[in-house]
Formats: C-alpha cells, sequence, structure tokens
C-alpha cells in the first residue's frame, strides 16, 4: 500500500515539476534565461544545448546578452534562436548577442496566458489519471487479500488528499504566471 502512495506521489512531484520548468520557458513581458533552456545549437555537428556553448546573462529587464565560450558557434547560436519559436530577433556584434525583448501586445498577453492555462490543465489531468491508476492498485491489492477493506478506504482517502493538494499546486503556479503574464 505504502509503495502505491509513494509512487503515485512521486509522479505527481513530477507532473508539477514539468509544469514549473514548462512555465520557465514560457516567454513574458520581462527577459528570462531560462527561455533558452530549450534551444539546441548545431555545434560542430552535435545538438547541444544554448547553456553549454554559452553564457545567458539578463543584465536589464527586457535585455538578454548571450556569450559563446568559441566565438566560431555565435552564427550558429544566432541561426538557433532565429528558428526557435521564439519570435526573437538577435542582433549580433562580432563577440556576443544581444536579445531586445519588446513590450508584449495585448493579444499576444491574452495568447500567452491562454497557453498557461492549458499547460495547467494538461498537468492536472496527469495529476488525476496518476490517482486514478493508484486507485486501481488499491483496489486489485484489496481483491488479491493483501490489504483489508478499511486499508483499502483509508488508502483511496490519502490519495485523494494528495491528487486535492497537487492540484492546489498547480492552480497556484497558474494563477501567479497568469498574473505575471498580464500584468504590463
Amino acid at each position: 500500500m505504502q509503495t502505491v502512495l509513494s509512487n503515485c506521489e512521486d509522479k505527481m512531484k513530477k507532473s508539477v515539476a514539468s509544469l514549473n520548468t514548462e512555465y520557465l520557458a514560457l516567454r513574458t513581458g520581462r527577459a528570462s534565461a531560462a527561455i533558452f533552456d530549450k534551444i539546441k545549437v548545431d555545434y560542430y555537428g552535435q545538438e547541444t544545448p544554448l547553456n553549454q556553448v554559452a553564457s545567458v546573462s539578463v543584465p536589464e529587464a527586457r535585455l538578454v546578452v548571450i556569450q559563446p565560450w568559441d566565438k566560431g558557434a555565435l552564427s550558429a547560436i544566432e541561426k538557433a534562436i532565429q528558428k526557435s519559436d521564439l519570435g526573437l530577433n538577435p542582433s549580433n556584434d562580432g563577440k556576443l548577442l544581444r536579445i531586445n525583448f519588446p513590450p508584449l501586445t495585448g493579444d499576444r498577453r491574452k495568447e500567452l496566458a491562454k497557453q498557461a492555462k492549458s499547460s495547467a490543465e494538461n498537468a492536472r489531468v496527469a495529476i488525476r489519471n496518476i490517482r486514478r491508476d493508484g486507485m486501481e492498485e488499491i483496489k486489485k491489492m484489496q481483491k488479491a487479500g493483501t490489504v483489508s477493506e478499511d486499508e483499502q478506504a483509508n488508502g483511496e482517502d490519502r490519495l485523494q488528499k494528495m491528487t486535492d493538494s497537487y492540484i492546489a499546486q498547480i492552480n497556484g503556479l497558474a494563477d501567479a504566471k497568469e498574473k505575471e503574464i498580464l500584468e504590463v
């Protein structure tokens, strides 16, 4: 019983962590180094994460500076950013890339807020699926005779409380991200 509950909790933690990572990569009105985490650069024939070929810093609220450790990778980094779905255009001065974050339009803010809500709903669905699988495991254990009906009811109750807790965490993350996106 305890292993079923701890497995479910581990999976729920991963779902919340995944949503958090997804939210870090979601562009808001401010510059953030985290939105570049998914960008891969063609570095000597290998798809390499950007943060492994360059330093990414945020010196100002609306500016990101990317400085490659190998100057030869500068154009590959620039191409990778332009090909990404971030909609950013870096300026190359031969030594580093500067990326200005223009203020988001009202329509773009609404679109991003909708995307954040969709990600949160996907995470909630994942949590509910984990709960459903856990409940089925507990019922199988009761049918097999490894746990009593009281233990089954107790386990299902604990699993439901765990689910409610993680859903509340997701709602909190979603509300905070939506507020961050919509603030001007």
